[in-house]
């Protein structure tokens, strides 16, 4: 894994970024922690790729606070803005309509 960045999902709504920084932690020194509100998902940032490897092969599929968290690689962010590539065309109307 040449990423120190991973993505980790099926969070429970009532987990805090200390909470990961801990399971994190055990694995590694945590350069950062950031849990998407209300979406039950996050990216933690780790110091090396040993470690985010070392995380992600322990924490993957394990339990914490009730749920099976996932862990992988995080991806880049997409380069298509922030309503993906169908909304960035200019006139308006959708593209079923009629003239």
């Amino acid at each position: 894994m040449a990423n120190t960045k991973l993505y980790v999902g099926n969070l429970s709504y009532q987990t805090t970024e200390e909470t990961l920084r801990g399971a994190f932690g055990a694995h590694g020194q945590v350069v950062s922690v950031t849990i998407i509100a209300g979406k039950g998902f996050g990216f933690v940032e780790m110091d090396s790729a040993e470690s985010a490897q070392k995380a992600k092969d322990a924490l993957n599929n394990a339990e914490l606070e009730g749920r099976n968290i996932k862990v992988d690689e995080a991806r880049p962010k997409r380069e298509d803005g922030p309503r993906g590539p169908r909304q960035r065309y200019e006139g308006g109307g959708g593209y079923n309509r009629r003239y």
